[in-house]
């Protein structure tokens, strides 16, 4: 993983300060992540969950709002449409350096704000909210008595998880103009809503306001015994591991394939520095191949022999379905399974091979339908006159050269 520190400037001119992560090989994606109200960028649930989403793959900015953490200005004059700001500067900060977010990420408050930001970024497919209010007007409860002094003197003094912090009158003025309904419904983006039952700082009816007030595609995920600052870093793993599986179906285009003008000719693997994560391309279609955890691999798709398996499953089931279709046999449904290992020679019968392991596919076919035992039979024999089958069985020839980078 690639972790560094960067800067960049929102529309008042104030640097705002920034942690990137970035896996080693092409990301998946680029997140923004969004703190939550007067915590930083390394509050744990930020740092954790960014960590996480790099090991399946993904990029993440996670930044000080202004006058917080390591960023200049002054708190007291941040309101939620100036974190929108900020949003906005960093989504921007990365379509210049890298590549615009495709995802937002929003803590607590921090929800609040990407569900805002999101209307002004177009690049955003995906929104995510972890214990976030409904209405940003939730926080005023914080204030307390303050917020009289807040509206007399147009500032005031309030004590926030033990810290002093000063709170201008814009910020309640800015809540009161907002209307939360339309935000949510009007979003338009791919929703999901992160909320735990034991939340004793946002109750658990904020998620449910969110999700009521959102329009499809949007799903709820109940995070069972987590606290609202996530303090157990396996409720911030498995908000990434679930984050990620989820925000998939939404990064490519439909049936994961590419753009017209994007076509490869055969499959294309690239890798990066990210150990055994690699991208696979053919034709218009984006696939992930990986390795199990247990041989250092994140387990992000399928292993190489993997992949054999599956072309000899996909070809034979292909096969068998023509075959049944040209001879009116009544298959309803086959099933192809196959599983690749090595064994030593001398337990593999009719094997030629020289060496001590040979490779072997074991390969089980299921149907169902009207068959009869002999039309099974036929089936079976079939099986073993797919392309993939006989390309395997036969003398494969594989030449390879050396290309110049483009």
């Amino acid at each position: 993983m690639n972790q560094e520190d960067v800067k960049f400037e929102n529309t008042d001119g104030h640097e705002l300060a920034g942690v990137l992560h970035r896996p080693d090989g092409e990301p998946a994606a680029w997140v923004l992540f969004a703190h939550c109200f007067t915590c930083t960028k390394n509050v744990k649930a930020a740092v954790h969950i960014s960590q996480a989403l790099v090991d399946h793959g993904f990029a993440v900015l996670r930044f000080d709002f202004t006058g917080l953490g390591e960023s200049e200005g002054e708190f007291c004059s941040t309101t939620i449409s100036t974190n929108v700001g900020d949003l906005v500067a960093a989504a921007k900060y990365l379509e210049r350096e890298h590549s615009a977010p495709a995802v937002l990420v929003g803590h607590s408050f921090g929800g609040a704000a990407v569900l805002r930001a999101a209307h002004q970024l177009p690049s955003v497919k995906a929104v995510a909210t972890i214990a976030a209010p409904a209405d940003p007007g939730h926080v005023r409860h914080l204030l307390g008595d303050s917020e009289k002094v807040i509206r007399e003197q147009g500032q005031g003094e309030v004590l926030l998880a033990g810290r002093p912090f000063t709170i201008g009158r814009a910020f309640l003025e800015d809540l009161e103009r907002d209307d939360w309904k339309d935000v949510i419904n009007d979003l338009r983006r791919a929703l999901l809503v992160f909320h735990s039952p034991q939340d004793q700082t946002v109750s658990i009816d904020n998620a449910r306001q969110i999700f009521d007030n959102a329009l499809h595609p949007k799903s709820f995920v109940s995070l069972e015994d987590a606290d609202h600052l996530l303090s157990d870093a396996a409720d911030s793993r498995y908000v990434a591991a679930v984050l990620a599986a989820w925000v998939s179906r939404y990064l490519e285009p439909a049936n994961g394939e590419l753009a017209e003008d994007e076509r490869v000719d055969g499959v294309v693997a690239t890798i990066g520095r990210k150990k055994f994560r690699t991208e696979l391309r053919s034709g218009r279609h984006v696939l992930v191949a990986d390795e199990p955890k247990s041989v250092g691999g994140n387990d992000l798709g399928p292993s190489p022999y993997d992949f054999l398996a599956a072309s000899l499953a996909s070809c034979t089931a292909m096969t068998l379905r023509l075959y049944a279709d040209h001879k009116k046999i009544d298959v309803a449904k086959v099933s192809v399974r196959v599983r690749h290992d090595r064994v030593h020679e001398k337990d593999c019968e009719d094997c030629e091979q020289e060496g001590h392991r040979i490779d072997r596919l074991r390969r089980e076919v299921s149907m169902s339908g009207k068959l009869s035992g002999e039309e099974r039979q036929r089936m079976i024999e079939i099986a073993d006159r797919c392309p993939v089958h006989k390309t395997l069985a036969g003398e494969i020839r594989i030449e390879t050269e050396l290309k110049q980078e483009a």
